[in-house]
């Protein structure tokens, strides 16, 4: 935002010298990027953050230099004088899109002369960078300069049947722009338009069909308001940035649409001449105040560590604009600061306009002890596991690529939740898994010759909700928190990862495995994976066809678990355990069995069968030879611990539980004992 220095000092004195000013304007929340001389005038040039919208305009620069040196702002009056000719008869208005502007307000005046601007309005439009044109455009500029409401005009006489339409854009309609240059528009956009076409893109730029021009007498004066969103997707869409659109996209003061529609109106008046319209038309006159906000003197001591005067206080925030509301610590803000609406948003304006300087380094604060969520906790866990694995990682956006979405989909095969307006170039899908994300960095480190990038991410996946017999909506869609490693270890290793990150989480479950069909991994090399009864997510190896996309070489393995599940079934608290001081009895068992059966299978069996003197259960061996036992068949060695808690297991006793787990794989699995 430049600021003319000979421009402030309509509104307000300004007896300090500017390299003064602008530092203390940079302690008080408007930086100072530079500052130059035009045309001996001094140009401020000031950084406004997106919040604060009410900066973009002389008058608001002078309003924080009033409250910061606490000097009277003199603000313009504004004496009017209306003809006798209705407004309604000359001009209707109707908003047809309320959802792209909330507010629009018309005044038409007759009988102008289009010509040059006067000198002192020429030179403060130059001095902060504003082209001068003529008499009526260049009113419209200092008004938007002057109080950071962007204004536009209309030759009245090029308006079709007299009528403004605000409404959405048709499909396929094209604008020619006052740039000249021609846009192509869709119904996502709003417009200004007469009763035949577009007149103007809403909240960005006025078109060329109802410009103002030498020969105009007539003239329609719009002082709107437009969503913020709306603009900004219009201006992204279009590539066409204007002041305006950057005003609108930070919001402009509802109260101050008027007083800038009647200021730009006495400008023309005085420079062009011609005779207002009496009334306006406005459609959406009603007000809506914002909502008082409590302060409590206790809660600005407690965050600032300096205590402040109730009057200091006070004083601070009614010169900023805020009403002090009686017999309570309730202050309503003004109309133009959209920005506060909690209490520690007036903390914030009290502090920066006492001074942050006057806050003490050492001022002492008092710390309230507190202690990890259990959430905090489970993904410092997480994420040493991954870390201490050697897996790096990484994050990656939210929204993915038609392709990416359809390449891998472990979880659901309902079609993705997608965004209006593409997030990113290209990208409207919420992703429903983070694998095909990880897999892209994976090619992007590749390409780079990075060539073993093991990989995970931590983020939310969303699901689409699945509409249930009986009900007439669908369900809501799932926002889940998901956890997605992709590598080029062996599959067993993967699962190894899994289950040192079920004990670390403290589930004393085994996990156990289920195969599944899924879009993009290979089909028999995925499995769903469970542990403590709970469904948490899925391992397999990724389709050779889904890496060949990305020209990926080698095998790659991915996993994605249910955080929300995991944490149902984790017990972060360690407990305690008895420790048995008795010795164990250790059996090696080699059997027999099917191809088909799975560790877990065989696992579940020798431990149902043994019950509470199992001390533990560990896989050995599988060793294949087709000629002494046949085809699709294998051994498994296995090795069995026993042990007691309440005495010595006996020769006997151990025996007989062996003998339990050998008929129960004869009789569920048809495992047989090699002897």
């Amino acid at each position: 935002m430049l600021v003319s220095w000979k421009w402030l000092s309509r509104y307000i004195d300004l007896p300090m010298k500017h390299e003064d000013l602008a530092s203390r304007l940079s302690l008080s929340g408007l930086n100072h990027e530079g500052t130059t001389t035009v045309n001996s005038d001094i140009v401020i040039d000031l950084e406004v953050t997106s919040n604060r919208g009410d900066c973009l305009g002389h008058l608001g620069v002078a309003r924080e230099i009033s409250v910061l040196y606490d000097l009277p702002l003199k603000t313009p009056k504004i004496d009017l004088r209306e003809s006798s000719t209705s407004i309604e008869s000359l001009l209707s208005v109707e908003n047809a899109f309320v959802e792209g502007c909330p507010r629009y307000t018309a005044r038409v005046i007759q009988g102008i002369q289009v010509g040059k601007s006067p000198d002192w309005m020429a030179e403060s439009l130059s001095s902060v960078g504003i082209g001068v044109v003529n008499n009526v455009v260049d009113a419209t500029n200092y008004v938007m300069m002057e109080c950071g409401q962007p204004l536009h005009a209309f030759d009245y006489s090029k308006l079709a049947e007299n009528k403004i339409v605000i409404r959405q854009a048709d499909p396929g309609e094209t604008i020619e722009a006052i740039d000249h240059r021609t846009y192509a528009l869709d119904p996502s956009m709003c417009v200004i338009a007469d009763a035949r076409q577009a007149n103007a893109v809403a909240g960005v730029m006025g078109g060329a069909v109802s410009e103002v021009d030498d020969a105009t007498t007539d003239l329609v004066i719009e002082a709107a308001i437009f969503t913020p969103l709306s603009v900004r997707r219009t201006a992204r869409k279009l590539k066409l940035h204007s002041p305006s659109s950057y005003r609108f996209e930070r919001r402009v003061d509802p109260v101050g649409v008027d007083w800038a529609s009647r200021r730009v109106c006495q400008l023309i008046l005085e420079s062009a001449g011609g005779q207002l319209a009496n009334g306006s038309i406005d459609t959406a006159a009603k007000f809506v105040p914002n909502e008082p906000v409590v302060l409590r003197l206790s809660q600005l001591e407690r965050i600032l560590g300096i205590r402040i005067d109730r009057e200091e206080v006070e004083r601070i925030l009614v010169a900023l604009g805020c009403e002090s509301i009686a017999s309570s610590d309730s202050y309503r803000p003004p109309s133009w600061r959209h920005d506060l609406s909690r209490e520690a948003d007036l903390i914030e304006e009290v502090a920066r306009i006492h001074g942050y300087e006057k806050i003490p380094e050492d001022a002492p604060i008092p710390v309230a002890p507190s202690s990890k969520r259990d959430f905090d906790v489970a993904m410092e866990r997480v994420r040493s596991v991954m870390i201490s694995a050697g897996i790096s990682e990484t994050m990656t956006p939210s929204v993915v690529t038609d392709s990416l979405d359809a390449s891998v989909s472990p979880w659901t095969e309902r079609a993705s939740l997608r965004t209006e307006t593409p997030m990113l170039k290209g990208a409207r899908c919420l992703r429903r898994t983070l694998i095909p994300s990880l897999l892209e960095g994976r090619a992007n480190n590749w390409a780079l010759a990075s060539f073993d990038a093991e990989l995970f991410e931590i983020a939310h996946i969303y699901l689409p909700g699945e509409k249930q017999p009986g009900d007439k909506l669908e369900a809501l869609p799932d926002e889940q928190y998901s956890l997605a490693v992709v590598s080029g270890r062996e599959y067993l290793e993967m699962k190894g990862l899994i289950e040192t990150l079920c004990e670390r989480m403290g589930i004393a479950e085994t996990v156990s495995v289920k195969p599944v069909d899924r879009l993009g991994m290979t089909k028999g090399a995925t499995v769903q994976v469970h542990c403590g009864g709970h469904e948490i997510g899925y391992l397999g190896v990724v389709d050779p066809k889904v890496l060949k996309t990305w020209k990926l070489t080698g095998q790659v393995v991915a996993a994605e678990l249910s955080l929300v599940a995991l944490l149902a079934a984790a017990k972060l608290v360690p407990q305690q355990q008895s420790v048995s001081v008795f010795p164990s009895v250790q059996r090696d068992l080699n059997f027999v069995l099917a191809e088909s059966v799975r560790w877990s299978e065989l696992d579940r069996v020798v431990r149902s069968a043994v019950g509470s003197e199992l001390a533990a259960v560990d896989y050995r061996e599988t060793y294949r030879d087709p000629k002494k036992d046949g085809a699709d068949r294998k051994r498994i060695l296995l090795s069995v611990e026993l042990q007691r808690h309440d005495g010595t297991l006996s020769g006997e006793e151990a025996d007989a539980l062996i003998e339990r787990v050998i008929q129960a794989c004869d009789k569920e699995l048809s495992a047989k004992l090699l002897s």
